[in-house]
């Protein structure tokens, strides 16, 4: 508990709520740069952190705060260790002119410098303007805090130069980048939970363990329905799936909700899950989905994270919207981002895998190591229904209206027979095994311990 004579917005005190038992070094002496720079350790891994002095110009960042983010960015990368820097600052400082620009754009040299090759997480605590706004965004994972706000301008600025009236809350604060940015990953409901998910990402980044291919398997269907048409969440699958009572932390969970993307273990061991959520817009894969699990891969794979793909997906959303909004580009980043993973990779397809959407949720012609797949789960062009529509309109249209359906029905097994299915996608080599729901975390846990550990050799640039 801090005395009233301790500013909450202190720095050390800030560092202290984060470190083993608020035991830290400074890796330079304190000053009024408005930057603190220590080392110390989260759950027992070793760390660099930085801070925002907030009590000194707002935590405004110049030459020489520059310098001691950029020295604690060294450090960080000679000892291979993840950094975390706390942010509350008001960008700039005024009084350092132009110095002070060029002197942010050395920080931002040593974050894309590390990118990839350390863990980088931010925590914002109160407003963070301008260059200080960049600085979160350039790492690996942001945590916003219920005071935190993230924008380029302030709201002064922007009514003077849009005549926008608008509050600092909703221009940068949690509900801007809970749905609409994509920036902040977690949306913490207090600080102290922001505080929590810091540690609890650190230990899963800096502590990854190794995998134990011995663990329990349980009856994983029960979380699935067996019609294809229903929809359902699919986060009790994901728990069902991870290792009980450890941390697994979910990132991006407001924006593209249609795509989960969760940090957790199996085994003991670090992965990363991406799987589609059938609980919105039926799970398909529309633009910002395929934007946000391709940065959540690339991130696993920068830092040799398995990834555990889950597949029930009718494919990608149509519409013009979509197009304009850059489905196929955005949606490129994701093939790309499979494409290029180097770490263990597991698809596991439990319902329905269709089209293109097939292909892009880690198949194995992007080089997943396995594809399993459930005994019920259909993988096709597009859904069978769907296809007689096609194949047989005439047919069909020329039917009674109250016979169309049954005949729909009909057409639609003999199509299923006919493509071949799952038992196709098996003998061609797309999938490579048909697994019971009873066994399936021990057989993905078995592959991931089987298969060469191995990291990307990428940064890890914000898509």
């Amino acid at each position: 508990m801090l005395t009233p004579s301790i500013d909450p917005r202190d720095p050390e005190s800030r560092i202290a709520r984060l470190v083993d038992d608020g035991v830290f070094e400074f890796l330079i002496p304190r000053t009024d740069c408005g930057i603190v720079a220590v080392t110390g350790s989260i759950k027992g891994n070793k760390v660099v952190v930085f801070a925002s002095d907030a009590t000194i110009k707002s935590g405004a960042l110049g030459v020489d705060g520059s310098k001691v983010i950029v020295t604690a960015y060294k450090a960080a990368m000679g000892a291979q260790v993840p950094i975390i820097g706390i942010w509350h600052s008001g960008g700039a400082r005024l009084s350092d002119g132009v110095a002070s620009l060029d002197a942010f754009g050395e920080v931002f040299q040593s974050m894309i410098s590390a990118s990839g090759r350390i863990p980088q997480l931010s925590l914002v605590l109160g407003p963070t303007a301008g260059g200080g706004a960049y600085g979160p965004a350039l790492t690996d994972v942001v945590v916003l805090a219920p005071e935190g706000r993230i924008f380029v301008t302030g709201p002064d600025v922007v009514k003077s130069v849009t005549g926008e009236d608008i509050d600092m809350a909703l221009l940068g604060g949690p509900e801007a980048h809970r749905k609409n940015s994509g920036l902040a990953h977690i949306i913490a409901a207090n600080e102290a939970e922001a505080f929590d998910d810091i540690r609890d990402l650190t230990a899963l980044f800096a502590n990854q363990g190794f995998m134990n291919s011995v663990v329990e398997d349980i009856d994983l269907s029960s979380f699935v329905p067996e019609s294809k048409v229903r929809t359902y969440e699919v986060h009790p699958l994901v728990d069902a799936l991870l290792d009980k009572e450890t941390e697994h932390i979910e990132l991006l969970s407001m924006w593209a909700p249609n795509m989960t993307t969760i940090i957790g273990r199996l085994g003991g061991a670090t992965v990363g899950v991406v799987a589609n959520n059938p609980a919105h817009i039926a799970g398909a894969l529309d633009a910002a989905a395929g934007e946000k699990a391709a940065r959540f891969v690339r991130t696993c794979d920068a830092f040799g994270i398995p990834l555990i793909v889950i597949a029930d997906v009718q494919g990608f959303l149509p519409g013009a919207g979509q197009e304009w909004e850059g489905a196929v580009r955005r949606g490129a980043k994701l093939l790309h981002a499979f494409g290029e993973a180097v770490v263990p990779r597991v698809t596991l397809i439990t319902r329905r895998a269709y089209g293109g959407a097939f292909v892009a949720m880690n198949s194995k012609a992007l080089g997943a190591t396995k594809v399993l797949a459930w005994p019920n789960a259909e993988v096709s062009v597009m859904g069978a229904v769907a296809a007689v529509r096609v194949l047989h309109r005439r047919i069909l249209a020329d039917l009674p209206a109250e016979q169309r359906e049954a005949m729909e029905l009909e057409l639609a097994a003999e199509h299923e027979k006919i493509s071949g299915g799952v038992a196709r996608a098996v003998d061609i080599g797309a999938v490579d095994e048909i697994i019971q729901p009873t066994l399936t975390r021990s057989a993905i846990a078995a592959i991931i311990a089987d298969a060469p550990h191995r990291r990307g050799a990428h940064g890890n640039i914000p898509l």
